[in-house]
């Protein structure tokens, strides 16, 4: 599958080149844009103030750029956190998208939004302070009526971005958990698609 991988808020960390790494090595493409323009940030707080003084829609016009010379062949979008809510909303404007793997965050649904089957799985802390539970049931409904096809994989007790080792949040089963999941959703979505 061609991937595109987008960043948090802390920016283009290790852990999402690690990540890149580990999709690449069970056979995927993956493309990791810096849409900070090559700020790493130290904490989550330096990280969204930074996002606040970009503006969320020219880091989706950055986003929107990366991804257009790939995005023919049909891509999974995916992210982590700010990166998974981007990547929700290429993957919903997309009519070639494959795929949507949103690790740590959700965005908001536009009321015109539509997709045909689109697979969604996303992963998330629970509870996790930047997606409550009553927002994740109403986001839930709603991409199922845009035509989505969503699993949901909950880890009690994990830190908001998890899948870090290099943030205290991190918690090594429930990170294991979650590669062992995507990896399965992205070899089955490889196996719909059928070979190239």
């Amino acid at each position: 599958m061609d991937i595109m991988l987008f960043h948090s808020a802390y920016g283009l960390r290790p852990a999402v080149l690690a990540a890149a790494e580990r999709l690449r090595t069970a056979g995927h493409r993956v493309w990791t844009p810096d849409l900070f323009d090559g700020r790493v940030h130290d904490s989550a707080e330096e990280g969204r103030a930074y996002k606040d003084e970009v503006g969320v829609d020219e880091l989706l016009k950055r986003a929107i750029v990366a991804a257009a010379p790939h995005s023919e062949r049909g891509l999974v979008y995916a992210g982590f956190s700010l990166g998974a809510a981007i990547a929700q909303n290429l993957a919903l404007g997309d009519e070639k998208a494959r795929g949507l793997l949103l690790l740590h965050g959700t965005s908001d649904i536009a009321e015109h939004a539509h997709v045909e089957d689109l697979p969604v799985q996303l992963h998330v802390a629970d509870p996790d302070p930047f997606e409550p539970h009553d927002w994740l049931t109403a986001w839930y409904l709603r991409m199922g009526r845009a035509g989505a096809d969503v699993e949901v994989h909950r880890y009690p007790g994990a830190g908001h971005l998890y899948t870090d080792p290099d943030l205290p949040d991190h918690d090594e089963e429930a990170a294991d958990r979650t590669w062992r999941a995507a990896l399965g959703f992205l070899e089955a979505l490889g196996e719909a698609e059928g070979p190239e």
